[in-house]
């Protein structure tokens, strides 16, 4: 595995791939690499000769107050995962090279805007945070230009997001989602779940007890989905969560669904101790 931390050599390896007619497929990430991380990859090696995985810790997504500074920075560890998989490029960009001509003070930088999609949901409660995630990613995918790109489905409304901004800005790559990767009792995998206490991790799993129990409610019949969403709130506060957001949408446009759609998601973002905790669970209704 090749590993590279500026644009020049990136390119030169890409190039490569490219002179001998090689696929490319891209996994960009934040590092700390757990199993999640791993099927990306794997989802990746059977649609790609060539699979570059890219480590930044993006701190333009990090909003005040949030956990850039302390967020998990594992790269020798995450190096050998990948190497030991079989990856074959490993780019680990500086800030200085994502962001050549941005002051952190000043914010001063070109931002890449999904109107619409990015105000809502985690974007209301993090203002700024998906333009950053839209712009990082319109970088990588100019400084890899990937064939086909991948992302989990934990992440619903960033993968949302970025569909559209290959739609609306007509990159030449394929977006596939992944799967939600979980542990045996339900909990996403997430490298932030290891800000868990031990008592909180127990609790934790209530999140995809409660989505599961959502679904079965919606199968059942029940409609009313703003009670519903009601009712399934208070339990997790209940448990000591303290609610971001729980809503039934429509998975297209991440509005509140109305009780007369049959193709819906449902998501959730609560905060339990130190850990900022999503996930999500798709229902077709007949």
């Amino acid at each position: 595995m090749r590993q590279v931390d500026q644009i020049p050599p990136l390119r030169k390896v890409l190039s490569q791939f490219r002179s001998r007619g090689e696929r490319i497929a891209f996994v960009p990430t934040m590092g700390n690499l757990h199993q999640g991380h791993l099927e990306l990859v794997r989802q990746a090696q059977q649609r790609a000769e060539q699979v570059v995985v890219s480590i930044f810790v993006n701190p333009t997504q990090f909003g005040e107050g949030e956990d850039f500074e302390s967020y998990p920075r594992t790269l020798e560890r995450d190096a050998r995962l990948l190497r030991e998989m079989g990856v074959s490029l490993l780019f680990t960009p500086t800030d200085t090279v994502m962001y050549p001509d941005r002051s952190l003070e000043t914010q001063d930088t070109m931002w890449v805007e999904v109107g619409g999609l990015s105000e809502v949901l985690c974007g209301a409660s993090r203002p700024g945070h998906f333009s950053a995630v839209a712009t990082v990613v319109s970088k990588l995918f100019n400084m890899v230009q990937p064939d086909v790109a991948l992302f989990g489905e934990k992440d619903f409304q960033q993968l949302l997001v970025i569909h559209h901004l290959v739609k609306a800005l007509d990159f030449p790559v394929e977006i596939v989602g992944v799967p939600i990767f979980r542990e045996q009792d339900g909990l996403a995998m997430s490298s932030r779940n290891q800000y868990l206490k031990a008592t909180e991790r127990k609790r934790a799993t209530e999140i995809y007890r409660l989505l599961q129990w959502m679904e079965q409610q919606l199968e059942s019949g029940e409609r009313d989905f703003r009670g519903l969403e009601l009712s399934a709130g208070k339990r997790l506060q209940q448990s000591d969560f303290v609610l971001d957001y729980l809503q039934i949408c429509n998975p297209q446009t991440l509005q509140q669904a109305d009780h007369g759609e049959n193709e819906l998601v449902i998501l959730v973002a609560a905060s339990l101790g130190a850990a900022r905790l999503i996930d999500n669970c798709r229902v077709s209704l007949r």
